[in-house]
């Protein structure tokens, strides 16, 4: 059982993987409901994307030096509750018969704004409620969670969205924020709450967080990549479900079976990289992981329809083997580095780099499939990703062994 058997990690756990499903459920209904019921262009679906994840580059930083001031769980249960409400308009809307784009947009912005306070809270938080000497063994039981979660979102998605409709998917997501909301609330360990500072001063502050990460060569090495992989991998993303239903001409429960049987390569990380860590050392498995992702993502565009579905299976599990693997050290590594009293800000600086490059990535991918087609978007997508492994390949991490 592990840290399972604590009462309180318990609860963090299972507000997590409801959570992690839901999330998982928008990332496709959102789009598919844009392209089936709205009838949305490649770049009209592509700003979708950039609503979602443009709040990181607004406010990300100053999110950080929050998560320094104040105590994080209540700031964890406020962005589930907001989210829950923006998701449950969708439906409303459309039993109402006036859901609109504009709408969508909108909802997408919300719930992108809060997604930022949480994401960059709950790495933040863990910390403070999980031992030092623990926290690998936290952050893997959570990456499983995502790769539970992203093995079996794409499948309900697509189901949903085929036989009740993408507003119903959507009340889906709003209903696991309320259940992540209700579990955090019955965690019992009091949170210490950050050391008082005199002199506070917000941009002093954000300062200190970009110069821990620019200042370090191997989160800078991590920053690096993870902003540069994330522009391409976010175009990829982008136009992706345009192709495979306009170009490779699939149904949604097909797009969403096929994402599950490829993703078990990030159950298979989740399970594997403690033990590739033990035989390897950490630097080396985030050397490998690196390039290997990048080459997966190299048979997304060789995809076609019957027996060509097998490149984007090999594609996704490959993909998503390495990214769950990359997340599990890369946040372990930051989390016990770092002073305390930075570990918001280093985290916010962290998910700016990361997250703040999707909206760009997202429009990239809407031009480049405007100008070459989504197949031709998704292979220049596919080369970036690869080329982005380069900042790990050319950092400290090549000369060692351990983390």
């Amino acid at each position: 059982m592990g840290l399972l058997a604590v009462r309180d990690f318990r609860h963090l756990w299972a507000a997590d993987v409801i959570s992690q499903l839901g999330t998982g459920l928008s990332q496709l209904a959102v789009p598919l409901l844009a392209i089936s019921v709205l009838d949305a262009s490649a770049f009209e679906v592509s700003l979708l994307r950039v609503g979602q994840m443009i709040a990181f580059l607004v406010i990300g930083l100053q999110v950080g030096v929050w998560c320094d001031r104040l105590r994080c769980r209540p700031l964890l249960v406020v962005a589930d509750l907001g989210r829950a409400v923006a998701l449950l308009s969708v439906p409303v809307a459309a039993l109402l018969g006036v859901l609109a784009l504009w709408q969508l947009y909108a909802v997408v912005l919300v719930t992108g704004t809060l997604t930022v306070v949480f994401d960059i809270a709950h790495p933040s938080y863990l910390p403070r409620l999980v031992d030092r000497e623990h926290l690998v063994e936290a952050n893997t039981r959570l990456e499983q969670n995502r790769s539970v979660a992203a093995v079996a979102a794409p499948t309900l998605a697509g189901w949903l969205v085929q036989w009740v409709g993408a507003p119903v998917a959507l009340l889906v997501d709003a209903c696991t924020y309320l259940w992540s909301a209700l579990w955090l609330r019955t965690i019992r360990t009091p949170e210490p709450r950050p050391p008082h500072v005199e002199d506070r001063r917000m941009w002093r502050e954000v300062r200190e967080g970009l110069g821990a990460v620019s200042g370090h060569p191997v989160l800078r090495a991590f920053g690096g990549h993870g902003a540069t992989m994330s522009l391409f991998q976010s175009a990829h993303m982008a136009v992706v479900v345009v192709f495979l239903v306009r170009d490779v001409g699939l149904s949604p429960g097909v797009i969403g079976l096929l994402g599950s049987v490829g993703l078990l390569g990030a159950l298979s990380a989740a399970a594997l990289t403690g033990r590739l860590t033990r035989r390897f050392g950490g630097a080396r498995v985030l050397v490998v992981g690196g390039v290997g992702c990048g080459a997966a993502f190299l048979a997304y565009p060789l995809t076609t329809s019957g027996w060509g579905l097998g490149w984007y299976v090999l594609a996704t599990f490959g993909a998503s083997f390495g990214i769950i693997c990359l997340s599990i050290l890369q946040v372990s590594y930051q989390q016990a580095v770092c002073p305390p009293h930075l570990l918001g800000r280093v985290n916010a600086t962290m998910r700016v780099l990361i997250w703040g490059a999707i909206p760009l990535g997202s429009l990239l991918g809407g031009g480049l499939a405007t100008v070459l087609g989504a197949r031709g978007a998704i292979t220049t997508a596919a080369f970036g990703v690869l080329l982005s492994s380069a900042w790990l390949v050319l950092s400290p991490l090549r000369g060692m062994r351990e983390l």
